[in-house]
């Protein structure tokens, strides 16, 4: 994906030339007149440079240098001769370079080639350490014979990074947390991930989000804008119910798949990506397709590299008791007060409830099989008053119900991004 540059001056003469160079050697580029302007479209952009006029005339050059750093942008500054006290403050406050006027374009250029190397220097180091802390190991997954089994399953998924993956299972069954695990695990571990959920979505808000659109293409489409796959060049996109796409968005998609190129809407130039897929859904896909309802070559370019996920009720005891204890182990490192384990009875009766039902005339919810579910009766287990385990392992719910922990398999399971959630950042 091209590095991307914001052009900020109030000169009109020097926007267009600046914008159209970088443009022609291959950035992606958006301009601005006005510093406001600017802050607006870095908010929403982010790109890896901002060329910044010293002169904007609306705001005062240092505050919006201190903004654009505080929001972790990185400057070039454009002077005027005789502007060095200027310079100088802005060197201090993280200004990257400062290039004065008339402009060379070529040591523009080279200068912002260098600040790009840099920027992706620092997103790959800070992606390393996300991948050494943020991620659990697939002993998640259980401590059985099948989950260790399952864990072998997702090892060679990963290893296999430029393959499709086809994850299947109930909501709940931890589908984003397995495609999470893949990606870390991959050579493409260090790249972006990007999750986008299908399901709810307009077909043209769905495809503006994931190919991007020019100024104009759709309603409300006021300036470029980048698309969720180009965000994800070079890791994993996860698709989240790819069985709720609409018959236009699922030709688009396969498209990309068979093609490695992506088109942003109202464009005319296609674009390469070096993106893995990894799709999700709860569906039925081959009664999906043999109902007419999805395209049947998009299933087989998906499904080269399938992965079940069994739900809840139905892993084995020990994987549901180690699940369960891993929960409250969780919680009491994040919340004081909240006991390290439960009663062994109080446990006994969770994985109990958590299983399949004991006779065919017992009663099971829809939801008995999500990892959530466990979670929300997990925090309630044996807290008593004073966070003391309760002696009579009774499950009732407590105080601790307020939060629950971050990056566990059960808290990825559950969680589901809205729209305004979509913008993922590289």
């Amino acid at each position: 994906m091209a590095d991307s540059v914001l052009v900020i001056d109030h000169d009109a003469d020097v926007l267009r030339a600046v914008g159209d160079y970088f443009d022609g050697i291959g950035y992606d580029v958006e301009r601005a007149g006005a510093a406001e302007a600017g802050l607006e479209v870095f908010d929403r952009m982010r790109p890896d440079v901002v060329i910044l006029d010293l002169h904007v005339a609306d705001l005062n050059v240092l505050d919006v240098l201190e903004r654009l750093r505080s929001h972790g942008g990185s400057v070039i500054l454009l002077t005027e001769q005789g502007d060095i006290g200027t310079a100088v403050r802005a060197m201090q406050r993280g200004a990257e370079h400062v290039v004065t006027k008339p402009v060379d374009l070529n040591h523009l250029a080279a200068a912002t080639a260098r600040v790009c190397e840099k920027v992706r220097v620092v997103r790959q180091h800070a992606r390393l350490r996300q991948r050494e802390h943020g991620h659990e190991g697939l002993e998640s997954l259980g401590v059985s014979p099948a989950a260790r089994e399952l864990g072998h399953q997702v090892e060679l998924l990963a290893a296999s990074e430029r393959s499709t993956v086809l994850l299947t299972g109930e909501g709940g069954t931890g589908k984003g947390w397995v495609a999470r695990a893949i990606h870390h695990l991959s050579p493409r571990g260090n790249g972006p991930f990007v999750e986008v959920h299908g399901g709810g979505l307009s077909a043209t808000f769905l495809e503006s989000e994931l190919f991007g659109h020019e100024d104009g293409a759709v309603t409300d489409a006021h300036e470029r804008r980048q698309g969720l796959f180009e965000l994800a060049d070079g890791g994993t996109i996860l698709l989240d119910e790819i069985g709720d796409l609409a018959p236009d968005v699922q030709a688009s998609v396969l498209k990309v798949l068979e093609a490695n190129t992506v088109r942003r809407l109202g464009g005319t130039r296609d674009m390469a990506v070096d993106v893995r897929v990894v799709a999700a859904t709860n569906r039925d896909l081959v009664a999906e397709v043999r109902a007419g309802r999805f395209r049947e070559d998009l299933y087989s370019r998906l499904s080269v590299m399938p992965l079940h996920l069994p739900a809840l009720r139905e892993r084995p005891r020990e994987d549901r008791l180690a699940l369960l204890a891993r929960m409250l182990s969780d919680l009491a490192r994040q919340m004081p007060g909240c006991p390290s384990a439960g009663s062994a009875e109080a446990l006994d009766r969770l994985v109990s409830a958590a299983g399949p039902p004991r006779s065919a005339s017992s009663t099971c919810r829809p939801t008995c099989g999500r990892v959530g579910e466990a979670e929300g009766a997990g925090v309630g287990v044996g807290v008593g008053g004073n966070g003391a385990t309760n002696p009579k392992g009774s499950l009732r719910w407590s105080a601790c119900t307020s939060r629950r922990p971050s990056g566990s398999m059960a808290a990825t399971a559950r969680e589901r991004p809205t729209s305004s959630g979509f913008r993922a950042r590289r």
